[in-house]
């Protein structure tokens, strides 16, 4: 992999609770653990082990990386500020907090970095 592009964005997603419980084992199959981080910019976030984050987690966490990227609030979509937002896992047993920071490099689309 050769990254060539440095993003607007880097996201932020912690564990930060349970839903049922104090513990995950049988009941989330990636192991989460309160504190857990994961970052990411454009790809797919891992945490310090290297690890990724559960995969249904990222269906849900895409579209609204993508409205930030594109210039979205997620207080439109349920969050408690413009870059921040708590979700509760599909198997409803973790709940994770994404937060977007800015990098202060250029918007993909806004820098035409697109075109050849």
């Amino acid at each position: 992999m050769k990254k060539w592009y440095d993003e607007e964005y880097r996201f932020i997603i912690e564990v930060t609770a349970y839903l049922r419980g104090d513990h995950t084992e049988h009941l989330c199959r990636n192991g989460e653990e309160i504190g857990d981080t994961y970052t990411c910019t454009y790809g797919c976030p891992v945490n310090a082990q290297g690890y990724g984050i559960c995969s249904k987690m990222m269906q849900i966490l895409y579209g609204d990386m993508q409205a930030v990227r594109s210039g979205g609030d997620l207080t439109r979509v349920g969050g408690d500020g413009p870059f921040s937002k708590d979700y509760v896992c599909p198997d409803g047993c973790v709940c994770f907090r994404m937060t977007a920071e800015k990098t202060g490099a250029e918007n993909f689309y806004h820098g035409k970095f697109y075109q050849e």
